[in-house]
C-alpha cells in the first residue's frame, strides 16, 4: 500500500515538474502573446473610435454607428487572439477554434435567417442617400415620415402621429415613393361647373385665382386647365400646377388652399358648382273631373 502512494506521488511530482518546465520555456512566447493580446485591446479602442468616426459621417442613425464599432472591436481583438495563440504553438487549437466558429456560425445563420437579412438590408439602408431620416415616403402601403433606420425595422410615422414598424428586407424588395428627393410637387385636383357657365371665363378665372392664391407661380401658364367630360350634372375640369415643398402635407394644403380661393372666386362672379341632382319634369298637367269620379254608396242606418 505504501509502496502504491509513493509511485503516485512520485508519477505526480514529475508530471507538476514537466509542466513547470514546459511553462518555464514557454514563458517568453507567453509573455509575447500576452503583449500581442494587450497591444490589439488598445489597437480595437483605437479603431472603434475611427470608424466610429467615419461611419458617422455618413450614417445619421446612433445606433447603427454603435452597433458596427462594436462589430470592429470584436473583429480586431479576435484577431489578436488568433495571433497570440499561434505565438504559443497551440496550432492545432487555433484550427479547433475556427473550425467550431464556422460550424456555429452556420448553424446560428441558419436560425436567424430572416434576422440577418433585416440586418444587413438595414445596413444597406443607412448607406443610401436617396433614403434618409426626415424624408417622407411611401412604401408597402404606408405613407409618412422616416424616423429611424434600425438593424431590424424600418420606422415611419404617419400623418396621423401613429409609428409603423415595416421590416428591413420588405423595404429593399418594394418600390418606395420618396416626396423629399425633389424640391417641388405637382398638385392636381378636379371641379365642375354647371352646363350654362361660359367655359374661357371659367378657365381664365381658375388660372388667375390659383396665380393669386400662391406665391411660387408667377405667371397663368404655369397652370395647367384641361376640361375632361360632360358630366351627368356638370363639366369637369382638371386643375394642375407645381409648388414648393418636400412632403406630402404641403400637397394637402395646397389643395386646401386651392379650394377654398377658387370657391370664392366662383361665388363672387356667379359661378355654379352643381352637385348631383334629379330634375322632374312633367310636360302635360294632370286635371280631374268631378263628373267622372264614382260616388260611393252611402252606408244605410240601421
Amino acid at each position: 500500500m505504501q509502496d502504491q502512494i509513493n509511485k503516485s506521488f512520485n508519477l505526480l511530482s514529475e508530471k507538476l515538474l514537466s509542466w513547470f518546465n514546459a511553462f518555464v520555456k514557454n514563458l517568453p512566447n507567453l509573455l509575447i502573446a500576452i503583449i500581442v493580446l494587450v497591444a490589439f485591446y488598445y489597437i480595437a479602442k483605437y479603431a472603434s473610435k475611427l470608424v466610429k468616426r467615419l461611419i458617422s459621417k455618413r450614417i445619421n442613425q446612433d445606433s447603427l454607428v454603435n452597433i458596427i464599432s462594436k462589430m470592429t472591436t470584436i473583429v480586431v481583438v479576435a484577431i489578436g487572439l488568433f495571433l497570440a495563440l499561434g505565438v504559443l504553438n497551440l496550432s492545432k487549437t487555433l484550427e479547433t477554434l475556427i473550425g467550431a466558429a464556422g460550424v456555429s456560425g452556420l448553424v446560428i445563420g441558419l436560425a436567424l435567417q430572416g434576422t440577418l437579412s433585416n440586418t444587413f438590408a438595414g445596413i444597406v439602408l443607412s448607406f443610401r442617400k436617396s433614403i434618409e431620416l426626415g424624408h417622407w415616403v411611401e412604401t408597402n402601403g404606408f405613407s409618412g415620415e422616416v424616423v429611424e433606420i434600425s438593424l431590424k425595422n424600418f420606422v415611419v410615422r404617419e400623418a396621423d402621429n401613429n409609428m409603423v414598424m415595416i421590416p428591413n428586407k420588405n423595404i429593399l424588395e418594394n418600390p418606395v415613393k420618396n416626396y423629399s428627393l425633389t424640391p417641388k410637387i405637382r398638385v392636381s385636383f378636379n371641379c365642375g361647373v354647371g352646363y350654362e357657365s361660359n367655359l374661357e371665363f371659367v378657365e381664365e378665372l381658375t388660372k388667375k385665382t390659383i396665380v393669386n392664391a400662391f406665391k411660387g407661380i408667377e405667371k397663368e401658364e404655369d397652370v395647367e386647365f384641361y376640361y375632361q367630360e360632360f358630366g351627368g350634372s356638370s363639366i369637369n375640369f382638371l386643375c394642375r400646377f407645381w409648388i414648393e415643398g418636400d412632403k406630402a402635407i404641403y400637397k394637402l394644403r395646397a389643395i386646401n388652399t386651392a379650394i377654398i380661393a377658387l370657391k370664392k372666386a366662383f361665388d363672387k362672379n356667379d359661378i355654379n358648382i352643381p352637385f348631383p341632382i334629379r330634375t322632374l319634369q312633367f310636360d302635360n298637367e294632370l286635371t280631374l273631373d268631378k263628373n267622372n269620379v264614382e260616388k260611393q254608396p252611402k252606408e244605410e242606418k240601421q
